[in-house]
């Protein structure tokens, strides 16, 4: 977490080169071959001006993934209406229904740090832990199911819908909302199921 400090001009200007550096290098090598000190060099400052801000790389990557989860305030798939078909053209016209790590990608400049391989779990639980408070309920209320059960069908479809990103690199083509449009509707599925069965 960012150590808490008045927060001027100059100080976000170095706060935001931190964190921009830290995007050029995942452009470059993965998490794990990137140290403190080569952040440092890369935005141009010493480690004292890092640890003002910083409390280590891990403490930047959180920032980092906080920065793209701030464009994704809105209603996700999860919170869709039952009785509203899920079609491409619906998908297309309304990018809020994007599950949340294919929102982050439209943003090209995080789209390499969601393919670092040596993320992808850690990254997934960030998104689990954004996201679950919003959906958790609304998965409950629609099919009934404890806490407990309700959060497991998030964390399975927050995975899958991971790794369906993962594999066309984050990049929303036709393929990719074809895949998007089939994988909601077993989804839709499963839910009206377990609605069914509540009755």
């Amino acid at each position: 977490m960012t150590k808490e400090r008045k927060i001027d001009r100059r100080t976000l200007y170095t706060i935001n080169i931190i964190k921009d550096s830290f995007l050029d290098l995942i452009n470059q090598k993965t998490y794990t071959q990137i140290n403190v000190a080569e952040l440092c060099r890369q935005a141009d400052i010493t480690r004292s001006t890092f640890y003002l801000h910083f409390d280590n790389l891990t403490d930047v990557l959180n920032n980092v993934l906080d920065d793209a989860f701030l464009f994704n305030q809105s209603t996700s798939l999860s919170t869709l209406p039952e009785s509203q078909p899920l079609t491409i053209d619906l998908l297309r016209e309304n990018e809020s229904l994007l599950p949340a790590c294919q929102r982050i990608a439209d943003s090209s400049k995080y789209r390499q740090l969601l393919m670092d391989p040596s993320l992808s779990e850690y990254i997934i639980g960030r998104i689990i832990a954004h996201e679950k408070d919003k959906i958790v309920p609304s998965i409950q209320k629609r099919t009934g199911l404890n806490k407990n059960e309700a959060e497991l069908l998030f964390i399975y479809s927050i995975n899958g819908s991971f790794a369906i990103n993962k594999r066309h690199h984050f990049i929303k083509d036709d393929a990719w909302y074809q895949e998007l449009q089939l994988l909601n509707t077993f989804t839709s599925g499963g839910y009206n199921s377990l609605e069914v069965n509540k009755k």
